[in-house]
């Protein structure tokens, strides 16, 4: 297995220990700083970076942080389908994943060639394409892909070098790892890919405050909010089972793993809640089934990756 590496999220929509209450810590440059450089601080290798309409543009935003910090990269993460269309993008999420097949492999070959490329598929078409200057890695940035559906698992099969599951139980996300790996064989790939876990962080010294911190970040959720993250990203198999695992009674998908936050924010809401040792116990059990990779996130963010970083990373072993 691959050495274990670890990501923080950067709220550049704003941070909450409520959300109930959203917009506690405003979006700033001086937020994303202190988050940064904390997460920097704590030892964590990258950086989540949202694509979003209630967020800061990614790419700038990421930019920023890269200036202001030492050694961590940024990672961006993709919108949904209404800000897709939104954006003047066409394709719906299937077809997406098709020109997405071809950005990748486009980019791989320019990153690789010693020289200048054609390419000739159905949505680009390069003559004679080259990136100058060349860049500095001695092969190219790794790619990181999520995705819940058949077809996400193929373009991760097929190209990436970590995919990142959203929370689940870890026997169903061993399950799904083996399902990968034997796409990834087809493509000659079995040892290439690696396998990560996207999870919230609620860590406190003894686990009647972490409880008490995962309660309060859901209380007082309007059910207007509640079902405004049903719905916004519906059609993700990622974020339907998201709503699967929030039906669940009390949330509790195991011990120290929560499905609460799910009901309140969409995306990945599962949550590691417990004190120390639990909060490393339970991912050491993504790590045993398969994964090496994970992509955290906590509330507030700088306050959190600084307790992962101080409580929970030095308990972790491959």
């Amino acid at each position: 297995m691959s050495p274990l590496e670890f990501g923080w999220f950067l709220p550049t929509s704003g941070d909450t220990t409520s959300f109930a209450k959203p917009n506690q810590v405003l979006a700033s440059a001086e937020m994303f700083e202190r988050v940064t450089l904390a997460a920097e601080r704590a030892g964590f290798e990258y950086m989540l970076v949202p694509v979003q309409t209630a967020c800061w543009e990614a790419w700038i935003a990421s930019a920023m942080m890269v200036a202001r910090s030492s050694n961590i990269k940024m990672l961006i993460a993709g919108a949904s389908d209404t800000e897709a269309a939104a954006e003047g993008i066409p394709y719906g999420k299937e077809e997406r994943y098709d020109v997405m097949d071809e950005e990748v492999t486009i980019l791989k070959s320019l990153w690789t060639a010693k020289g200048k490329i054609d390419f000739d598929g159905r949505y680009y078409q390069l003559k004679q394409a080259q990136i100058l200057p060349p860049i500095r890695q001695p092969s190219y940035p790794k790619i990181y892909l999520g995705g819940g559906s058949q077809r996400a698992w193929e373009i991760s099969a097929k190209h990436a070098d970590v995919h990142l599951f959203w929370g689940d139980t870890p026997q169903r996300i061993e399950a799904q790892i083996l399902e990968i790996r034997k796409m990834a064989e087809q493509c000659d790939r079995r040892s290439e890919i690696g396998f990560g876990m996207r999870l919230q962080m609620i860590c406190r010294e003894n686990e009647e405050d972490a409880w008490d911190a995962a309660r309060s970040l859901v209380a007082g959720a309007s059910d207007a909010h509640k079902a405004m993250v049903k719905n916004l990203f519906e059609v993700s198999v990622a974020n339907q089972r998201m709503q699967e695992l929030s039906k669940i009674e009390d949330g509790m998908l195991g011990p120290n793993l929560w499905s609460g936050i799910t009901q309140v924010r969409p995306g990945a809401g599962v949550a590691v809640v417990g004190n120390p040792q639990q909060c490393a116990a339970t991912l050491q059990q993504f790590i045993d089934v398969g994964c090496h990779s994970f992509c955290l996130s906590g509330y507030l963010h700088d306050t959190e990756a600084e307790r992962f970083g101080r409580l929970v990373r030095p308990l972790l072993v491959n």
